[in-house]
Parts: C-alpha cells; sequence; structure tokens
C-alpha cells in the first residue's frame, strides 16, 4: 500500500523522563519496517515552564506540547511561551466565562510572537490523548498515533475505496502494537495537508463534487461515521479537520470566500473538529472574534461535542492584504474580515 503516512506520534507523560526518547524511537522503528513514512515525533507532558521542558527534552527531532491550561497559568507563563521554540499548548474554555480577557491573549501572541499562534489552540470539551497539536492533552500516560490519511486517497476512484485503505492501516496499527501496555490508540482524525493528493478538497473535487455543493451532501458525515465505528482502539478526537490554510485547496477556497468562518462551523458541527488555522488580521475587530469565541464554546455545549480555535496571523497582515507567514505549512492568502 502506497502513501502510508504517520502525521503524529505522541507519547504522553505525566513527569517527563529521559527513557521516553527511547521508547518513541523503538515505536518509529517498528513503524518504519511496516512502510510507513512517519512525519512527526512529539511528547505531550503538562509542564508549564516551557523553556525548561525544551532544555530537558534537548531533542529538535521532537515537537512539545504543554497540553491544557487555565488562562490565568496562561498568562502567567506567556513570556516563557514566546521564548519557546516548539512547545505548543491549548487553553481549555469548556465551562469559562468568556470574556475581553480571554481574546487578549491571542492578541497578545499576535503582538509579539505572531507565529507562535500556529502552536496555541482555544479548546471545547476536548478529549485527552489526541498526538495532534496544539490540541493535545494528558490524560495518562502512554502513546497515541494519527495519520495524515488523505494521501492514500491518490488512487482511489470511490469513497468507499479510500475508506477500505484507512481501516487496513488502522487494523495493522492495531495488531502491531495491541499487546502494549502504554498503546493508548489511534485517533483516526482526517488530518489534511498541502494539496494534491494531500488535499480533502482535493478528494471531493476528484468524485466529482464541487466544494459548494458538497457541504450541503451526507459525504462528510459518512467520513466521520466510518472513522467512528471502524477504528479498532479509538483515542483523542477521531473527527474531520478542517485546517483553513495547511489544505491548500480549502486555502484557495477561502480566498474564493467558499469558507467562511459560519460554514466552518456548519461543517465543524456536522462533522468536524472546529476552526483551525483560520486567518486573522491584525484590525480585525475584537469583539467580533469575542463572538465567534463566546459561540463556539455554546455549540460545544449545546451539542456535547468537542471543538477547538486556532485563529494564525502573520502580525503584519491586514484585513484585504496578502499574508506572508514563512511558515511551509500555511499557505498565504489575502485576509478577509470575520
Amino acid at each position: 500500500m502506497n502513501n502510508k503516512i504517520i502525521r503524529s506520534i505522541c507519547y504522553f507523560e505525566k513527569e517527563f523522563s529521559e527513557k521516553t526518547i527511547y521508547i518513541i524511537e523503538n515505536i518509529s522503528k517498528k513503524l518504519l519496517n511496516a512502510g510507513y513514512e512517519i512525519q512527526t515525533k512529539r511528547i505531550c507532558s503538562p509542564i508549564q515552564n516551557f523553556t525548561k521542558f525544551e532544555r530537558q527534552v534537548n531533542n529538535k527531532e521532537l515537537l512539545l506540547g504543554a497540553g491544557a491550561l487555565n488562562l490565568e497559568d496562561a498568562y502567567r507563563n506567556l513570556n516563557d511561551f514566546f521564548q519557546s521554540k516548539e512547545v505548543s499548548f491549548n487553553i481549555d474554555l469548556s465551562d469559562q466565562k468568556i470574556d475581553e480577557k480571554s481574546i487578549k491573549i491571542l492578541t497578545e501572541i499576535i503582538n509579539n510572537k505572531s507565529e507562535h499562534t500556529f502552536r496555541f489552540a482555544y479548546t471545547f470539551n476536548n478529549p485527552g490523548s489526541s498526538p495532534f497539536f496544539p490540541s493535545a492533552k494528558y490524560e495518562k500516560d502512554g502513546f497515541s498515533i494519527g495519520f495524515q490519511p488523505t494521501d492514500s486517497s491518490e488512487d482511489c476512484r470511490s469513497l468507499e475505496e479510500w475508506l477500505n485503505k484507512m481501516n487496513a492501516m488502522w487494523q495493522e496499527i492495531f495488531k502491531l502494537f495491541k499487546n502494549e501496555d502504554d498503546f493508548l490508540g489511534i485517533d483516526s482524525s482526517i488530518a489534511p495537508a498541502f494539496s494534491g493528493k494531500g488535499s480533502l478538497v482535493n478528494f471531493i473535487k476528484r468524485l466529482g463534487y464541487e466544494f459548494n455543493k458538497s457541504i450541503t451532501t451526507d459525504i462528510y458525515i459518512k467520513i466521520t461515521n466510518f472513522i467512528k465505528i471502524n477504528n479498532p482502539k479509538p483515542i483523542g478526537l477521531c473527527g474531520l479537520m478542517l485546517p483553513c490554510l495547511e489544505d491548500f485547496e480549502l486555502a484557495d477556497e477561502y480566498e474564493k470566500g467558499n469558507f467562511p468562518i459560519e460554514r466552518n462551523l456548519f461543517l465543524s458541527l456536522q462533522s468536524g473538529l472546529g476552526i483551525d488555522t483560520y486567518p486573522v488580521g491584525i484590525n480585525q475587530n475584537q469583539e467580533r472574534l469575542l463572538e465567534v469565541v463566546k459561540l463556539t464554546q455554546k455549540l460545544s455545549n449545546k451539542h456535547n461535542k468537542s471543538l477547538s480555535i486556532r485563529f494564525v496571523s502573520d502580525g503584519k497582515t491586514k484585513i484585504g492584504q496578502q499574508t506572508d507567514f514563512r511558515n511551509e505549512y500555511l499557505k498565504d492568502v489575502v485576509v478577509r474580515e470575520l
């Protein structure tokens, strides 16, 4: 099978120890021997001193996550976050009062270290042990695995063919690790990236759908139902990611006006996981940001559904201007008003 891509191996540990690095390497070797390409290896520990965490791990091949913080702890560690190079975190706002202070932390990051918006998210009813950053949250020790499964759709002529390819990968990974006590499970989320075979929008179009019309069909529900039901050991999010600027062909739809924030939330309620790598201009009205965050919290609580928000900014681009992220994972676009 071609295009067998692991997006993330993530080891969760309450207190980091050096042996974790060797454990991750052993997991990686098993996956490489099984014919998988590994994009990232990660560690998530509930450590609030971000730069100390980086010094302890001291391994540039590993991405680090501090998991979920409350708003007060996030503010307390904000300067340390600015100094960090690899650490991601999220703020759990599931049952918190959302006000101007909740939004100010985002603007502080934009104004002081805009590239770090890529490593920050708001989360609502977020499950533990997802290997995807910045939404990863420590719950217990062990490791989970997430895929970039869109690539496996390259030669598929039907939705069913692609779903079956994904299922074959899940079953293979489950057999490979099922007897290991620290194997937490598989996050079967659809995590697209780039264009062509890596883009979910590209696959939808190859099936004969226009993106606009596809949103009011049942294709996305079919996908999410399948990945939840057939995953042999589900953990984490297990949903449809809609990363506005990481899926480059979704970014094209955004620029055309086909992926406004309300359409993003509509898709998220039926099949997705929230607002992800969604661009904001530095002159975006703060009250509007507050409205979107409040609504996402209320939708998450009303429907008992995990949602998150990751707004991104390059720290200089206004609404109507072209971004300059200088980030290989984000496509530059002309920013639209929320």
